[in-house]
């Protein structure tokens, strides 16, 4: 499934200074890539829309660029023609990039992911259905217009967000329900990929990709969870990388005793597991 992001960067990020918080480049990049790769689909481009002659996003445009975002510089007052301020403008150049490209590359798009909560893109969603492609809106959870709410996801990723602040976080508080969590999902899946084991522990524990990824390496680092790469035919590149849980470790044993003979079972139909179950 291939997707295109378009971001109303500007909007994103009052929200989130209104909330307490300035998301950072490094921080909306991690979160798009989480998000198209929870939905499962394949970002082909990314398109970013917000001033950076303004002081808060002073030197952010050559790190989005650098990251392979397009970004489109929208000036809210031309001062050499003496214009008024254009309040919306960014909203115009979006709907319009957003328009051209479903209008003369069809075929390079079947969803779209529209990062805003501006009630000003609901016509451009309808227009989107109507090109019968699919349509996600990606926004601040309770700062959402209402008409945008019916295409929106219940995964909110700028949840953690307004937490950063939070006391330093200790893996092994999680780490039960992190284990019991990975298993079902291998009990569920032909395998447990490792961006889908993020977003998912992300949402289940509610945490954030950064505690998430701490949580991982310290599951890694106890020899409870075994990563590997794992054949499939189906992805571009035929492979990647996958999370299995360790069945001799002890505490694995202890926690989930009853689901054993059904993870061995599983773990048997992978392709490259012979080797970790011996």
């Amino acid at each position: 499934m291939k997707g295109i992001a378009f971001i109303d960067y500007e909007n994103i990020y009052s929200i989130m200074a209104d909330m307490g918080h300035r998301i950072q480049p490094e921080e909306l990049v991690e979160l798009v890539k989480t998000y198209t790769e929870y939905i499962g689909a394949d970002l082909q481009a990314a398109y970013l829309y917000a001033n950076f002659d303004k002081e808060e996003f002073w030197k952010t445009q050559s790190y989005f660029q650098k990251k392979g975002i397009f970004t489109r510089h929208i000036y809210s007052k031309n001062t050499l023609a003496n214009t008024e301020i254009r309040p919306n403008a960014a909203d115009l150049e979006l709907i319009l990039d957003a328009q051209e490209i479903l209008l003369t590359r069809p075929s390079a798009v079947d969803i779209v992911f529209l990062f805003t909560c501006d009630g000003d893109f609901f016509p451009l969603v309808k227009r989107i259905l109507a090109w019968g492609k699919e349509v996600k809106v990606v926004g601040v959870k309770n700062r959402i217009h209402h008409d945008l709410l019916p295409y929106c996801d219940d995964f909110d990723v700028f949840s953690y967000l307004s937490t950063k602040d939070s006391p330093v976080y200790n893996p092994s508080n999680d780490l039960i329900k992190g284990i019991e969590v990975i298993a079902r999902m291998q009990l569920r899946l032909p395998y447990v990929a490792s961006t889908r084991a993020r977003v998912t522990l992300s949402k289940e524990l509610e945490r954030s990709p950064a505690e998430i990824k701490e949580l991982i390496r310290y599951m890694l680092s106890q020899n409870i969870l075994i990563e590997q790469e794992q054949d499939d035919s189906n992805l571009l590149i035929k492979r990647t990388k996958i999370y299995l849980l360790n069945l001799n470790h002890p505490m694995i044993q202890d926690v989930l005793e009853d689901k054993i003979e059904q993870l061995q079972y599983r773990y048997q139909n992978l392709s490259r597991e012979e080797n970790l179950l011996d």
